[in-house]
Order: C-alpha cells, then structure tokens, then sequence
C-alpha cells in the first residue's frame, strides 16, 4: 500500500529523474560557463534541456531562467513591479512577495471570475495580473487563459505560477503568459531547481547579480544535474498525462463518495469547479486537523492540513479563508493530494482509514 498523499508539497524523485542526474553528475558536472572543451559539452547540454523545457511548455528556449524553484521565481518577479493584482488564493511565495497587491476575489468555487480581472484592470491599471494555474489547496482550475488573453488585449502582463500545472495536467499552452514560475520537485524532480519563463525582450528581472549566467539574469553557477533531471522527468510524465487525469480522477471522485457516505456533514471545497485530478480540500464535520493527521500518520496515511508554506499556522488555509470560512472550521481543514501511482485501493484504504479515525476519536481518542 502507498499512503502518501501529499504530492503537492513534494513529489518522490522519480526513477528516470534520479538516472538522468546521475549521468550528468558524472559526464557532464564541469562548469558551463568555463572555456576549456568538457565545459563547453556542458554548456551544450544545459542548453539543450533549456530547448526542450521550452518545447514542453510552449515557450521560447531564451525566454527561461533556471531558479531554485517557483518560490525564488515568485520573488523576483513580484518585486520587479510597483502595482500587482493577485487572486485571493495566491502562494505565499506570491502574497508575501507581492505586499501591498491589489486583490481579485475568488467565486463559491474558489475560482477567479475573468470579469473581476477586467474590472480591475480598468479600474485600477495594474502593471502586472498574476493567477496561479492550479490552486496548491483545492486543486481548482483557474481560468489563465483566458485571463492572460484579457491582459494581453489591455497591455497588461500576465503571470501564472504552475507549480502545480505542470506535470499534472498538459503545459504545452503555458507559453502565451508573459511570465510562468514552477518547480521541479512538484513533478519528480530534485528540490532546489525550477525556472522562471519571461519575455525574451524584458530587461526588469537581473534578480541576482555577480556573474554573467542564465543572460546575465541570474548569476551563479548553473545546476545542470538538477536541470536535466527536471526535464527528462517531465518527458517523461507528459505522454501519460490524459490517461492518468481520466484514471486518477475517477480514483478521486470515488474516494469523495466513501468520504460522504461514512461523514454527513463533509465539506469538499471547490467540489463544483474543474480541479486536479490527484486533489480533495475537505472541511471535517468534527475534530482538529492535527489530530487527524497524526492519527493517519501513525497508520502510514500522510496527508496535509493545507499548503505546506503555511502549515504550522491556525487556520493556514488561504482558500478556505478566502470563501468566509469560520475561524473553528479552519482548523478542520485537510488537504489530500494523490500522486501519477495512486492506486484505486490506495484511495479507498485512505477512506477506510478516516473511519477508523473517526471511531477512535468518538472513543476519547483510545485506539482498541
């Protein structure tokens, strides 16, 4: 049995991402930057990677920096521009970067309604929109398309933080925001590598300087075994990508139907939007969060009490909190997020598991 359920905090490093690093550790670990012929092999390959992460996103290779991941992406763009609107439900690698944003409102479903990005935009001209692709919580779909083609017809530009996006569903259209941030351990890959896709003409961003690296953006020896592991992971997972969403979904949505049918008054968050396949934001009818965790933990269920940016933290959980929840109802919050393996018998022993939980609990919490 695999009970790891918190694929959106991190992935386990897939195997070809852990061959593909390998390799590059041994072959080609010399600095691209260097002039002497092993260096320049390494250069080669780095750029090769950076050809096709491009391909795989739908962007020009030039327009993509390699980072430490979404969070130092997020950073550097967010403090590049004065006027940012963001959605309510932002990563905290968003809001927190973003301090004093302008703020869209989400629907009951969690979701960005492109009419209030218009509105805000007429109203208040912010040099830059930034909605996530896939929200960390709920798993809701935002709307970034057509949000980045609203943008883009009043000369506003467009981020997308796809952390989530990519890996889980298709990414090959992600290429028409001006700005998308992800990160490799989200897919398979290594943690402490990701990128930042910009317009290949924008001159803002030399967010760390000291060398002439990645265009002179972003200085310091690139990581070209974590690069390459990042890429052939995604390789990898983008073929199977609709057969796992049909599968997956499915496993889900079953899993949803065990959960309401052992607790009447369980609130799924976002249950009527479009959103991950491998995603249940849940509001428990009874008990603290944490106690659930810990109970699952102790038989081998991981699961989250929401983002893991913010755990820790009473009533940590932004989309929650963005749809008016109470303070006591957040602390029943916990997140489920299934990974590409999940199996149908994974998701329902979960579901066993709850129950379990539940008459434990009801007990005064003494296990029989």
């Amino acid at each position: 049995m695999n009970g790891y359920f918190d694929h959106n905090a991190t992935t386990p490093l897939h195997p070809v991402a852990r061959e593909a690093w390998l390799r590059a550790s041994e072959k080609h670990w010399h600095n691209p930057s260097s002039l002497y012929r092993d260096a320049g092999m390494a250069s080669q390959q780095l750029e090769s990677a950076r050809e096709r992460l491009g391909t795989l996103i739908g962007a020009d290779a030039e327009r993509i920096v390699f980072t430490s991941g979404a969070t130092e992406s997020n950073n550097a763009l967010m403090r590049s521009f004065e006027l940012v609107a963001i959605s309510a439900i932002e990563h905290p690698s968003v809001r927190m970067a973003a301090g004093k944003a302008l703020e869209l409102p989400v629907n009951a479903d969690g979701v960005v309604e492109p009419e209030a990005v218009k509105q805000m935009i007429a109203s208040k001209r912010p040099a830059l929109v930034s909605v996530m692709g896939a929200n960390n919580e709920s798993g809701a779909l935002q709307p970034w398309r057509e949000i980045a083609s609203i943008c883009r017809g009043q000369g506003v530009l467009f981020h997308t933080d796809a952390a989530q996006w990519i890996g889980k569903l298709d990414g090959a259209s992600l290429g028409e925001c001006d700005f998308i941030t992800g990160s490799a351990h989200k897919f398979g890959g290594t943690k402490g590598c990701g990128f930042l896709v910009l317009p290949a003409e924008d001159s803002r961003l030399n967010f760390i300087r000291g060398g002439p690296q990645e265009g002179g953006r972003r200085a310091g020896t690139e990581n070209y075994p974590a690069i390459e592991a990042m890429v052939t992971a995604l390789e990898t997972i983008t073929p199977r990508l609709s057969e796992i969403e049909i599968s997956q979904s499915k496993r889900r949505d079953d899993f949803i139907t065990a959960m309401r049918a052992r607790f009447e008054n369980l609130r799924v968050i976002s249950a009527s939007a479009p959103r991950l396949w491998n995603t249940v934001l849940m509001v428990m009818p009874e008990h603290d969060n944490l106690k659930w965790l810990t109970r699952l933990s102790r038989r081998s269920f991981s699961i989250s009490t929401g983002s893991a940016c913010s755990s820790g933290k009473e009533g940590s959980s932004v989309v929650v909190t963005a749809l008016g929840a109470s303070p006591e109802e957040l602390k029943r919050v916990v997140r489920i997020s299934g990974g590409w393996e999940t199996t149908a018998e994974d998701w329902l022993a979960l579901a066993q598991a709850f129950g379990d939980v539940a008459d434990e609990l009801n007990r005064g919490g003494r296990p029989q």
